[in-house]
Parts: C-alpha cells; sequence; structure tokens
C-alpha cells in the first residue's frame, strides 16, 4: 500500500492531512519521551519541623530551604483531621512537644491525604523494616523511593542506598531525601497546620499561596511548547498548500468575469486540485465560445441585413415621392442600427490590451475635445488614480457617456476620486432625468427612454449598454442617479 505523506504535492488531500495528523502526534509524544528522560525529575517542596514550628511561636514569616516562604494566618475555625494514621500522629506530637500544645488542640491538612515522614529525636537508628509507610515493618520503613507509600507518606530508601536500576539523577534526588529524612520530620506539598489558641481561634502556618505553575506542571508546558515549535513549520506548510489554491481560484473566477478569453488555470496540487483545476479550464473555455458564437452571430445578422437594405433603396426611387422619403428614413434609421450592433460586436469581441493609464487625464482629454467641437463639457480637478485597461475601451466608455450628458441633458460635468478600493467617474448632467423604473431598463440594448423616433435625438439605444458592457469587462460596473437639484448623474466604479 503507498502511503502519502504531507510532503507530496499530488497526493489526495484526505491522504495529507492524515499524515499530517500521525507526524503532529508521533513528534509530540517523541518530544515528550525526550524530555522526560533527559531532564531531572522536579523536586518537591519540603518543610522541616524546625521552620513549621519556627513560623508559629514567631508569627513571622519563614523562608524554607526548600519550600516556598511559610505564612501564618488567623482563623475562626478550621476543619480537623480525621486521619489516625501513625505517621500522622507522630508529627503530630512532634509538633506538640516544640510548642508545648497538647496533641488534641493541632490539626493538619494535606492536598492530597498524609504527604509527611515522621522522625522523631527518639529514633536514633533507622527505621524498622515493613509497617505502614511503604514497606513490610514499621513506619518509615524502606520502600521503593521517595515517593508516598501505600498511605500516601513518602518512604526512605533503605540502608544499602538507591534500588538497583535507578538513574544518576533519580539516584542524587534520592540521596538528598534521604539525608533530609535522618535529619528530622518534614512534611512536603501544600498543607495547612493549625494551633487551636485558648479563644477558639486557629493559627494557621502554610506555604505562601503562589500563582506559579508547580515543577511537574512546568515540564507539561515545555513538552507542550516544545511540541507547538516542532510542528508548527509542517502545519504552516499544510495550511499555504490548501489555502494556496483557493486563493488562485478567487482570483481567477474574477479574472475570468473581466475577460473571458483569460489564460487557462495553471494548478498542481493534490489530486482533488487538480480535478477542480481541469474542471475549471473546461468552464472557461466553453463560456468563451458560448460568448463568440453568440457574438459571431450578431454581427453576421446585422451584417447580412445590409445587402437587403440596400436592394431596398433601390427599389423605393420608383415609388411616389412623399412615400420614398418616409422609406428613406426607416431604411437610413435601420442603416445606423445595424452600424452601431456592428460596432458593438467589433468593441466586445476585440482582443483588449491592459495597460495602465491615469483616469484623470482620460477624462480631460475626452471633455477638452468635446469642448473644442462647442459642447458645454468640464471636467473638475481630481485625484491622480492609476488603473488597469484597455485605453481604447475606457476612452469610448468615457465618450459614451459625455455624449449622451450633452444629447439629453445639455451639459457634461465630470470628476474622478477614489471611494475605499474603487476608482469612480461621475458625469453629471443637466437633463429631466430618468424615471426611476427605468434607471436599469437604459443599459439594455436598444432600449431608448426618449420616445422620439428621430435617432438624432432619440438615439439607437445601444450607447448605454455599451458603457455597462465595457465597465464589466474591466471589473466595474456603471450605475445611473437622479441628482436631487436635478438633472442625471452615471457613476462608474473600476478596480483601482
Amino acid at each position: 500500500m503507498k502511503f502519502a505523506v504531507p510532503g507530496r504535492r499530488d497526493a489526495p488531500l484526505f491522504a495529507q492531512a492524515l499524515g499530517l495528523v500521525i507526524v503532529t502526534l508521533v513528534a509530540a509524544q517523541l518530544i515528550a519521551i525526550g524530555v522526560i528522560f533527559t531532564l531531572p525529575p522536579p523536586p518537591p517542596e519540603f518543610y522541616r519541623l524546625s521552620e513549621i514550628t519556627r513560623a508559629l511561636k514567631t508569627g513571622q514569616i519563614v523562608h524554607p530551604r526548600d519550600g516556598r516562604p511559610l505564612v501564618i494566618r488567623h482563623r475562626s475555625g478550621m476543619k480537623l483531621d480525621n486521619d489516625d494514621s501513625p505517621r500522622r500522629a507522630e508529627f503530630k506530637a512532634a509538633v506538640g512537644r516544640e510548642l508545648g500544645v497538647p496533641v488534641e488542640r493541632i490539626s493538619i491538612l494535606t492536598d492530597n491525604g498524609p504527604r509527611f515522614f515522621v522522625r522523631t529525636q527518639r529514633q536514633k537508628s533507622p527505621p524498622p523494616q515493613g509497617g505502614p509507610g511503604g514497606g513490610p515493618g514499621g513506619p518509615g520503613g524502606p520502600g521503593p523511593g521517595p515517593g508516598p507509600g501505600p498511605d500516601g507518606v513518602g518512604g526512605m530508601p533503605g540502608p544499602g542506598g538507591p534500588p538497583p536500576g535507578m538513574s544518576p539523577r533519580m539516584s542524587s534526588s534520592v540521596e538528598r531525601l534521604a539525608a533530609i529524612m535522618r535529619d528530622e520530620p518534614f512534611l512536603f506539598g501544600d498543607f495547612e497546620l493549625g494551633i487551636r489558641q485558648a479563644d477558639g481561634r486557629w493559627m494557621v502556618v502554610e506555604p505562601k499561596p503562589t500563582f506559579r505553575f508547580d515543577s511537574w506542571q512546568q515540564r507539561i508546558l515545555l513538552i507542550l511548547a516544545l511540541s507547538v515549535l516542532a510542528v508548527s513549520p509542517l502545519a504552516w506548510l499544510f495550511a499555504r498548500r490548501l489555502a494556496g489554491p483557493i486563493t488562485a481560484f478567487a482570483a481567477a473566477a474574477e479574472r475570468l468575469g473581466r475577460d473571458p478569453r483569460a489564460p487557462p488555470l495553471s494548478l498542481s496540487g493534490s489530486a482533488e486540485v487538480n480535478a477542480a483545476s481541469n474542471a475549471f479550464n473546461n468552464m472557461q473555455e466553453r463560456l468563451r465560445r458560448y460568448v463568440e458564437d453568440r457574438t459571431a452571430m450578431i454581427g453576421a445578422i446585422a451584417h447580412d441585413l445590409r445587402t437587403p437594405l440596400t436592394r431596398l433603396r433601390f427599389r423605393i426611387e420608383a415609388a411616389p415621392e412623399d412615400v420614398r422619403n418616409k422609406l428613406e428614413v426607416d431604411i437610413d434609421q435601420m442603416e445606423a442600427m445595424i452600424s452601431a450592433t456592428l460596432a458593438f460586436v467589433r468593441d466586445t469581441s476585440r482582443e483588449a490590451e491592459r495597460t495602465k493609464l491615469e483616469l484623470a487625464s482620460l477624462l480631460e482629454s475626452v471633455m477638452d475635445e468635446t469642448a473644442e467641437t462647442g459642447g458645454n463639457a468640464t471636467a473638475e480637478e481630481g485625484e491622480k488614480i492609476v488603473v488597469e485597461g484597455d485605453p481604447i475601451a475606457l476612452k469610448r466608455l468615457v465618450t459614451n457617456l459625455v455624449e449622451n450628458a450633452l444629447k439629453y441633458g445639455g451639459a457634461a460635468r465630470g470628476r474622478v476620486y477614489r471611494e475605499n478600493d474603487c476608482a469612480v467617474i461621475e458625469i453629471d448632467d443637466d437633463g429631466p432625468g430618468v424615471p426611476a423604473a427605468e434607471l436599469e431598463r437604459v443599459f439594455e440594448p436598444f432600449f431608448r427612454g426618449e420616445p422620439s423616433r428621430n435617432r438624432e435625438t432619440g438615439g439607437i439605444g445601444l450607447g448605454l449598454a455599451v458603457v455597462r458592457s465595457l465597465a464589466r469587462a474591466h471589473g466595474g460596473d456603471v450605475s445611473l442617479s437622479n441628482r436631487p437639484e436635478g438633472g442625471l448623474r452615471a457613476k462608474v466604479t473600476l478596480p483601482a
């Protein structure tokens, strides 16, 4: 069976994700094993009998040699311990002797049950074998190591030293623990030791609470941090490889919306990415053929209509003059529509050459040319915004809007500015505007809002259709709105 690892680009996405999960788990476990076997065991916190009793006698903070500072609290009440194990009873007796307090007024609470070792001044030799302290024999007998015995109480290695097979670091910790245990009784870990006062209140000594992590918690955080550092590059590589095709698809879809003749998408990656790339390219090719076929059909129809119109023009020569004049007007209008249609097909099917151009200069040049022929056209000074587009198509777009404003509004005022991430071209006129119900219909081919049949006033109805087609071919759009002070405003947005 062929196993696909995350590094293979042609592997299925499912196999890559599965390989990443397996590698992550294995790496985390190897790091955990390496930390456990490399670093020494975390030392526990020890609190000796002398340090505890000194804090109770003085009421001041005591800094133990192997633990956190011991602090004194005064409370109105404290929970009594119900453990009567020999070690706990002997430790309480040792505290009572040091402070001169009856044992029944002493209470010891530990975080996880009894966690202390007892060695009184009367014990001059190592504890006898056996008992509840971690092996067969008396309290404090030898056990498997320095950890708690069956009753949760710490054991002590026997006279022969640490158990065989123990690592040097662990052996050193065990020997140090045994030396402490031979000196005097101690507690380890969190605890509360309280002395009931004559007035019923309790004086409690405990390690100072802290927000720091224990040694074993620090080891866990270290393992987590190392695991994250080890796996992050692999996870980043996988995430980048997964997100890359999606970004490429989004860019290709945007490019297809602007230009159906855009080059096909070229992606290499997992099997799913290759399949999606091939499907996208096939869809783009079908759309391109569809648009070209429909455009070619319209162009062919418009071109072929010129022949019968020419024959009609010759045949009406024998008609009466009043009828001939009307027929000639209709034929001229039909020829104008055919010429506009052919120009529309030519503009939409022409291969676009995209270059960077500055819109404010383009608008000013169109306005200046229009003003030279007597048109009331002005351009406001605006921001210099550079876009990438077809210069001929964009000039045709602006020219159509200016001519439309002059024809129906008597004046044309233009400006260019930036809005969010888009460049905006606005053309205002002083005409009557357009009814709200027709603001979108005027972009339909051959739709004329002006009811006149005169092509000098009503037009052919393709000017705004060409404007919208060119704007959308550049990834933008165009909209019309009636100005509150009167007149119409055409707004073209293009990606800057």
